[in-house]
């Protein structure tokens, strides 16, 4: 599965911290994220986090593709 942080669920991890106090363990319960996820965000002035592949690798049924499809 494919995951993207959202603004959303930054903002509201921003808000939980910084205006209600929450601590990290808090947090990471009630938006169900993981404690490298809060750490990441607060720590960062970002608005967005994503995964870009740089290369996409062949699949293992390379050698057979041709095969297959036909």
């Amino acid at each position: 599965m494919f995951w993207m942080l959202i603004v959303e669920t930054i903002a509201k991890i921003r808000r939980l911290s910084r205006v209600q106090g929450k601590s990290i363990k808090a947090i990471c319960r009630e938006l169900k994220v993981s404690r490298k996820v809060v750490r990441k965000v607060l720590r960062s002035d970002e608005t967005e986090f994503r995964y870009e592949r740089k290369h996409q690798p062949y699949p293992r049924m390379g050698a057979w593709r041709e095969e297959l499809d036909r």
